[in-house]
């Protein structure tokens, strides 16, 4: 490990001669020249030397319920330690942390040592570490010095991000995260051309890895007014996930106006349409940044029963028996 914090060099890059640089870490493939930095703004040529700039800078840090990542099928009812750093790999002009995204250097936070986030992450009953807020991929020095540390205290590595990096980061990550909640924008290639600056087939590949390598992962979709909110690309959505596995947890969430874009909310008929046709497929559906009657509560697919109660952040557990329905024993999908 690199002892220097503010100085912490960067890792996947390809050196194409000249002082200049291609970054490794996610699809856009940055070319970064002497004194630039990447689109995330946090890989900077500096002298030759390509460093993490973001390396341990906390700009934001809270205990929260561990459903406002949101995951419902992880812990249900626990506090988890969730912290974010600057920058972000795509440019989603919906984007609900753009301060945090494009906020001037002085203000992005202060350094803490991997140990010492690690320590605090043992503390007010929290069961771990949630890297949020920002896209915590591009934080990957950093990830790959503090997750170890968190597992080493019996605690639970958490991601919420976008899913956008290239394959062997994402794998090494992974190998170091018990739950994901992954970002799928849409399903449409268009809209992540027009909205977000970024590409669908590489969120898609990193939620099948994901899977794939054993990692609780839960997907959120914010249903951007008349622009991702169609019944055809809900059940595309819904169909997809339920070729990797029906119990993955879908998370549809309400879009309201910010950053750049001034669309009115998403209507409710809309999200209550699109819990129901995803309903269709998936096991676990629900609805956030709203509040409803449907889709908060966590229900037994095979016999109806109620396994955890939610009103807000306020959370019951009253149906599960180590991961299951205490009512059928069907599987609930749960990490407990």
């Amino acid at each position: 490990m690199n002892l220097s914090m503010d100085n912490h060099r960067a890792e996947y890059y390809e050196d194409m001669g000249g002082g200049l640089y291609r970054c490794l870490l996610c699809p856009r493939h940055c070319r970064i020249g002497p004194g630039k930095s990447g689109f995330c703004n946090t890989r900077v040529n500096d002298g030759g030397v390509l460093l993490a700039a973001n390396y341990g800078v906390v700009a934001s840090a809270a205990f929260d319920p561990i459903e406002k990542k949101p995951l419902y099928h992880v812990k249900p009812g626990s506090t988890i330690l969730s912290v974010g750093g600057f920058g972000c790999s795509l440019d989603c002009d919906f984007c609900q942390n753009w301060s945090l995204k494009n906020g001037k250097q002085e203000e992005r936070g202060h350094r803490v040592a991997p140990d010492v986030l690690a320590k605090r992450a043992s503390s007010r009953g929290s069961v771990g570490i949630a890297y949020t807020y920002n896209e915590p991929v591009i934080w990957f020095e950093y990830l790959m010095d503090v997750m170890p540390l968190v597992r080493d205290l019996g605690l639970i590595n958490v991601l919420v991000t976008n899913g956008y990096a290239e394959p062997e980061p994402w794998d090494r990550i992974c190998k170091m995260t018990d739950a994901m909640n992954i970002d799928l924008k849409s399903f449409r290639q268009e809209f992540y051309n027009k909205l977000c600056s970024g590409r669908l087939d590489a969120v898609m590949r990193n939620i099948e890895r994901a899977v794939e390598l054993g990692v609780h992962v839960e997907v959120t979709t914010l249903l951007v007014t008349d622009a991702n909110d169609s019944e055809d690309e809900i059940r595309d959505i819904a169909l997809w996930l339920a070729s990797i596995d029906p119990k993955i947890p879908f998370h549809i969430s309400r879009y309201f106006p910010h950053y750049k874009r001034d669309a009115p909310p998403t209507p409710m008929d809309r999200l209550q349409r699109a819990h129901e046709i995803a309903g269709r497929f998936l096991q676990f559906v629900y609805l956030g940044n709203v509040v409803s009657t449907v889709g908060s509560d966590t229900v037994c697919f095979n016999c109806g029963a109620k396994l955890v109660t939610r009103s807000g952040y306020s959370v019951r557990v009253e149906g599960l028996k180590a991961g299951r329905c205490a009512a059928c024993g069907a599987e609930a999908a749960m990490l407990v």
